[in-house]
């Protein structure tokens, strides 16, 4: 039996709804969010109070939403695409006009880039609140599409890196892949530490080795760069990483060899999503802005210790 209406649905309200949604446990929604699980539960009581109606069946697990709840689901949607347009629009299409920037990045920039460009961004933004998420291509790209994230920094997905229509793409690296060897063992016939297919990038070296035909005899499939270098500075084998793994884990440098790969080259882009239109001008400043900290910070440093890596490390 429906509940008569009381109070109102706040933006934060829907926020909390579609956080439920998506993740399917208040445990969920609450760490997406950064709040307990019981003001998720108390603002999801709210909602439904407000519109007489129960969203959520919470006797199933995990959680799913009554028909209702699918029904006001697709509301809620263009709701929080409204506000993000209304906010973007009085920002007139400046950084300084925006309160929250949430970011998602790969750890591949966690060395240098990203505590650089979080720099930049704050003194350009005085008023504005970060939040920042770390983790894999695929998981970011989630939480852009469920409004979890405003923009994005991944890998390319597929082998042409395509995308949907409703994301813009800002190209901003590219780089090559290469064969990483202990110390004075470069070329030997050592087991390969392979980094997880669980991630795109994982995937993107197990196929390549496929269409090669080749097949590596492998022990270790980890999902750190450090991990996997300081097992091959120990001896334990040799692996296949980018340029910007080892900038990751420069203390592993003196144990370890880099050199082009023993077969086809590999590449991949790396690149700054949004969704198409929302924060206008946004993203396309921000990349500008990790293109220029890219090349110096990460290109340029590696040109010095890998002459031979000019013209496939650039940017995009």
């Amino acid at each position: 039996m429906a509940q008569p209406a009381t109070g109102r649905v706040t933006l934060w309200g829907i926020e909390v709804f579609l956080a439920v949604a998506d993740e399917g446990t208040i445990s969920g929604a609450a760490k997406r969010l950064g709040v307990s699980p019981s003001a998720i539960s108390q603002q999801l009581a709210v909602v439904e109070a407000a519109m007489g109606a129960m969203l959520v069946d919470r006797a199933s697990r995990p959680l799913h939403l009554t028909p209702a709840g699918t029904m006001f689901r697709r509301h809620a949607q263009v709701i929080l695409n409204a506000e993000a347009e209304a906010r973007a629009d009085l920002a007139m299409a400046d950084l300084s006009g925006l309160t929250t920037l949430r970011l998602g990045m790969i750890e591949d920039f966690d060395a240098e880039v990203t505590p650089q460009l979080l720099t930049h961004l704050a003194q350009d933004l005085k008023g504005c609140r970060f939040l920042l998420e770390t983790g894999a291509s695929h998981r970011l790209l989630d939480q852009l599409e469920t409004r979890a994230l405003d923009i994005v920094v991944v890998t390319d997905m597929g082998p042409e890196g395509t995308f949907e229509a409703w994301r813009e793409v800002h190209p901003l690296m590219s780089e090559p892949f290469m064969a990483i060897y202990p110390k004075g063992q470069e070329g030997a016939d050592l087991p390969l530490i392979q980094y997880t297919e669980r991630h795109v990038m994982g995937r993107q070296i197990a196929a390549h080795l496929a269409r090669q035909n080749i097949r590596l005899a492998h022990r270790f499939e980890l999902d750190s760069y450090r991990a996997i270098l300081a097992m091959v500075a120990g001896g334990q084998g040799w692996t296949i990483l980018p340029p910007l793994a080892l900038h990751h884990g420069s203390r592993f440098h003196a144990g370890v060899t880099a050199a082009p790969l023993p077969f086809a080259p590999l590449s991949r882009r790396l690149s700054l999503i949004a969704r198409e239109g929302v924060l206008r001008d946004i993203p396309a400043q921000i990349s500008t802005q990790m293109r220029a900290l890219i090349q110096t910070r990460v290109i340029a440093p590696a040109l010095d210790e890998w002459p031979w890596l000019k013209g496939a490390l650039e940017l995009a």
